[in-house]
């Protein structure tokens, strides 16, 4: 198996490092291929901007249409075609970061920003009467799995169904669902550490050991039942899941899990 770690931390003596570099040990000890993206150490910009889709900007930018003719054309920056590579070469990517403001680090939400750009992760396949893309479930990074590993400061029943912060699922619904998912990627239940600032040094052992597991069971994991969007669960092109299959009990983003 070929690993790509996307890591989001500042520090390298934090809690995400100490998990980023017991991934890699643990993965390369277990017989497979690593490659980690450090956003930090890479320095890496977070802001999209004209200078990343030069000399195919338009007059007027255009994000998605710009950074669609730079790809088509080979010329995106070095370092989001580094990260496309990486991404293609990869079976598995590994989020790790911290749960910042309900959310990923800004970097991080800038390298999904900058290397996911129009005609690579997104604007594929056929848009007709019965299909609406090659989208969630479909696309360019299909066949690959994807997991994130998550610390978040809050206790667990903080992101309990009743908890004041949400559910978990749904807080991290945006990034397995519309980032990970949404260009063809299966996604693995994600780790997720509680009370993350109140952790200490004898705590650590069972967090590896639990961590070690998660991630040697990375190919027998049973991926997220989210719905596959061209599987006629949906009205095309209204993209509504059709009457009659709401799973009992469930609203809002739960209507996009199959039973």
């Amino acid at each position: 198996m070929k690993t790509l770690i996307v890591y989001a931390h500042p520090e390298s003596k934090s809690l995400n490092g100490s998990l980023k570099d017991l991934a890699v040990s643990t993965l390369r000890t277990a017989g497979h291929e690593v490659r980690v993206s450090d956003l930090y150490a890479m320095n890496w910009k977070a802001v999209v901007d004209r200078t990343d889709h030069e000399p195919d900007a338009s007059g007027r930018l255009k994000v998605a249409l710009d950074s669609g003719r730079a790809f088509d054309a080979g010329t995106l920056t070095p370092d989001v075609l580094a990260e496309q590579e990486k991404l293609r070469w990869a079976d598995t990517v590994i989020f790790q970061f911290p749960l910042w403001w309900f959310t990923m680090p800004a970097i991080l939400k800038g390298w999904v920003d900058r290397v996911f750009s129009f005609h690579f992760a997104y604007g594929v396949g056929e848009y007709s009467d019965t299909r609406f893309g090659d989208r969630f479930g479909e696309g360019t990074l299909a066949g690959r799995k994807a997991l994130l590993s998550v610390t978040a400061g809050g206790s667990e029943p903080h992101y309990s169904d009743r908890g004041i912060n949400g559910p978990i699922e749904d807080l991290l619904f945006p990034i397995q669902h519309g980032i990970l998912y949404y260009p063809g990627m299966q996604v693995l239940p994600p780790f997720v550490l509680y009370g993350a600032d109140r952790l200490t040094d004898e705590d650590y052992p069972d967090i590896a050991k639990a961590w070690t597991q998660r991630l040697l069971t990375l190919e027998s994991t049973e991926p997220i039942a989210f719905r596959q969007q061209n599987s006629g669960d949906y009205e095309i092109p209204s993209l509504r899941l059709k009457e009659g299959l709401e799973p009992s009990g469930r609203t809002s983003f739960g209507l996009h899990l199959r039973d």
